[in-house]
């Protein structure tokens, strides 16, 4: 920490410095003592991990001056850091073109967490620095040069594969575990204890297991292992009703969704101060901004082009949208009608002896909940039918299962639409502001 310090610091180099919370002379110490005051807070240890990160950000050649280029790097960092974490910004002027080196602490300044790298952190921190720069009407690179096989290098790659996470070698295990085909879900419960892991039952039968070298449990459910690594899907899996699950594929953090312009006009009207005012030019200023890189990212530099393009994405987050409601309007079908099937014949015996009772009435007396249940059943399943012929138990049960793993994957796609309709629109609605085009500015996506 302190020779890459030390690098950025060089007064050879150095054309401009700033800070936030910390002094660039002493950051090596300042930096150390928030991780021991961590350490001494949580009791969670401090050497496993990033000691700081850096963020590189360059300049044309005759853009911008050394205290502009460090402005610029100051709100990028403190945008990037929100405030929660000590960092410094070292603009040099050594080379053809001028440069930061933003360098922040790992812990954050109230010992409250760490920040821990992400998939994808380096095109969401590229996106905030293009972002920053359209803003102060810098220029940005519109097509980045990608490495050999037409990918970026990711952040393993410079400091080697990480280890896998506990989440990682938890599914590993359930995998490996479900290879085996236990007999049944305790049998399951076994092969995971057998390959290391410690198995905790919670309230309302929760499971979760404790990886070899792990402090903390990890819940066997799919908002924290991924889709089919549910207790119910595992299930499944063991009575063969489904295959293994696959492993989720990681992907870029989403970007920030691009909200709409205010009317300052019309707030101001109703009683906002100027301190309102400066704020919603600021805040207007940085939308319009983030609509121009979508426009960038998109292609659409032409109107026409990103009215169409924003009709399409209602377009499909509405056909989405009545996909989703025919399966779940299917899947409710077929599960009713097992249920009505499953009670006819349970039900089913108990009619019989009532008709070869010859509809006793006392038979009736003894079985009339049961009878009730039966009729009840007999006439859902007319009803559902329509006249068809009955399938079988199995075909229904497949059918179900089918419908089931339709909606799962029509509730991501369907997500996935619904925040790209939902951007576009808002681009759109801003482009509109922007140009004037003020009449009719009810989109397809709210008058639907």
């Amino acid at each position: 920490m302190e020779d890459r310090f030390a690098y950025g610091l060089n007064p050879k180099k150095l054309g401009a410095v700033s800070a936030y919370l910390c002094d660039p002379a002493s950051a090596p110490a300042e930096f150390l003592l928030t991780k021991s005051q961590y350490q001494a807070e949580t009791g969670r240890a401090v050497e496993r991990g990033a000691l700081f990160f850096q963020i590189r950000q360059a300049f044309p050649p005759g853009e911008v001056t050394p205290e502009e280029a460090n402005k610029i790097g100051y709100e990028t960092a403190m945008r990037w850091t929100k405030g929660k974490y000590q960092f410094f910004v070292c603009t040099h002027i050594d080379k053809g073109h001028i440069h930061n080196h933003i360098y922040y602490n790992s812990t954050a300044q109230d010992c409250s967490r760490k920040f821990h790298n992400f998939i994808g952190s380096s095109f969401a921190v590229r996106r905030l620095s293009d972002r920053v720069c359209i803003e102060h009407e810098l220029s940005v690179i519109q097509n980045p040069k990608q490495h050999s096989k037409g990918r970026f290098l990711h952040y393993g790659q410079w400091i080697g594969e990480k280890p896998p996470s506990a989440q990682q070698r938890v599914r590993l295990a359930i995998v490996e575990a479900l290879g085996q085909r236990p007999a049944d879900f305790p049998a399951f419960l076994r092969l995971m204890e057998e390959s290391g892991f410690q198995v905790k039952h919670g309230r309302g039968g929760a499971i979760s297991f404790l990886a070899p070298g792990q402090d903390k449990y990890t819940r066997l459910r799919a908002s924290t292992l991924g889709p089919g690594f549910d207790p119910d899907d595992i299930r499944a899996v063991i009575a063969g009703e489904r295959p293994i699950p696959e492993f989720p594929k990681d992907g870029p953090a989403p970007a920030r969704r691009v909200n709409l312009i205010i009317d300052i006009q019309e707030r101001m009207a109703q009683g906002k101060g100027p301190a309102y005012e400066r704020w919603a030019k600021v805040y207007n200023l940085k939308q319009m901004a983030a609509a121009l890189q979508y426009l960038r990212e998109h292609d659409l530099m032409d109107y026409d082009a990103l009215a169409a393009s924003t009709e399409a994405a209602v377009d499909r987050a509405h056909k989405l949208a009545g996909e989703l409601r025919d399966t779940e309007a299917a899947l409710s079908k077929t599960s009713e009608l097992m249920g009505a099937v499953v009670q006819y014949a349970k039900t089913r015996p108990v009619f019989d002896g009532y008709k070869a009772a010859r509809y006793s009435k006392k038979y009736l007396a003894q079985h009339e909940a049961e009878l009730a249940d039966y009729r009840a059943a007999k006439a859902t399943m007319n009803d559902l039918l329509g006249g068809a012929k009955l399938p079988k138990m199995d075909a229904l049960k497949k059918e179900r299962r089918e419908l089931s793993e339709k909606r799962k994957a029509l509730y991501v796609e369907y997500r996935k639409a619904q925040a790209e309709m939902r951007q576009a629109v808002a681009v759109k609605a801003n482009i509109d502001h922007l140009l004037g085009h003020t009449d009719g500015r009810e989109n397809k996506a709210q008058e639907r």
